[in-house]
């Protein structure tokens, strides 16, 4: 059959209406943007990311900022920008519950089909997380953000080289060096990754767990653009061991190690205790030294072990509990479904 056989007649060319095909559906870009006292950076944040977004007309996009029971004018500022802006949802905290806390509300509402995760002071460029949705889009279930360089204090670009090949090397888990918590996650490793509820909690080491299709995007990371780090040495200590604990028992084997360290030093020195004795009997009491070094030794030794033992049995205790891992005091700007999450979950 040839082309003219299947046209229409011209005289009822008039009376044809043809379908007009409806516009493919924007994928929907969540964020999830931790806040706590960042309120001389939000604004050119915000500022920032919309003007990332707005290049993308392709993409249509959820702005969720969770305020962390910041004690400045930051809730203030999230309050304008929702009303400025319909993309915008924030979570209000009724305390602050830390960092990764604030990760895993903002991933309990944010509904997109894709969900990125990053910081508001700036560090983390915006216009990274798009190249972030380009990897996604050619299949990618997880893309990690890792830095190629960073503009911190040598001791603390120095720890997090040491911290992230140590974690590394001590579990199971492949986790990704030099890279924190920019990431994006599919929907669907977004929604296994909600049911992940233990209290100490390092996001970085659960996403590199659940496997899927990860990549890695490599980016310059830039300096904060106002006020001070929110992780001081103290929270960094805190993270490494939760980081540690949660993701290897490597602290536990090593006591048994250094058990048969202890006992083989000890041996020595009942050896050299005993040679002295019979050998050197004219100077056995400066064997006094001797003793109060093995005392002291074993002495720390097993407060150390008490330490770690502590530390794993004190997950357990929190575990135990099963107190919410946040509560909310207000969601602005909710949907219509009516989730407003004032409930602990």
């Amino acid at each position: 059959m040839t082309q003219q056989d299947i046209r229409p007649p011209a005289q009822a060319s008039a009376h044809v209406t043809l379908a007009t095909p409806e516009p493919a559906r924007r994928p929907l870009i969540s964020y999830v943007l931790p806040v706590y006292n960042e309120q001389d950076g939000i604004a050119a944040f915000h500022t920032e990311l919309t003007a990332a977004l707005d290049a993308r007309p392709d993409l249509a996009a959820e702005l969720v900022y969770v305020n962390d029971g910041s004690s400045d004018g930051s809730l203030a500022i999230l309050q304008g920008l929702a009303q400025k802006d319909d993309r915008v949802r924030v979570i209000d905290f009724a305390r602050n519950f830390g960092h990764q806390i604030a990760i895993t509300a903002g991933l309990d509402i944010a509904t997109g089909d894709a969900v990125i995760v990053m910081d508001t002071d700036l560090q983390d460029p915006p216009r990274v997380s798009l190249e972030l949705v380009d990897a996604w889009r050619d299949g990618a279930e997880i893309v990690h953000a890792r830095r190629r360089s960073r503009q911190d204090t040598a001791f603390k670009r120095t720890t997090a080289h040491m911290f992230y090949r140590l974690l590394r090397s001590w579990t199971d888990v492949d986790i990704p060096v030099d890279t924190g918590d920019f990431r994006l996650l599919d929907r669907r490793v977004a929604d296994e990754l909600r049911r992940y509820r233990e209290r100490s909690r390092f996001v970085r080491g659960i996403v590199a767990s659940m496997g899927y299709r990860q990549k890695e995007i490599s980016f310059d990371r830039d300096e904060r653009f106002a006020g001070e780090t929110k992780y001081p040495l103290r929270k960094m200590a805190r993270l490494a061991i939760d980081g540690v604990t949660s993701f290897s028992t490597t602290p536990l084997k090593l006591i048994t190690r250094l058990g048969f360290v202890v006992l083989l030093l000890s041996l020595a020195g009942i050896v050299y205790a005993l040679g002295m004795k019979f050998f050197r009997p004219d100077i056995t009491v400066s064997g006094w030294t001797m003793l109060m070094v093995v005392v002291l030794f074993l002495g720390g030794t097993q407060m150390l072990s008490l330490g770690v033992l502590g530390s794993y049995i004190g997950r357990i205790y929190s575990e135990a509990q099963r107190r919410p891992l946040y509560l909310v005091r207000e969601v602005i700007g909710a949907d219509e479904d009516g989730r407003d999450g004032r409930r602990g979950v």
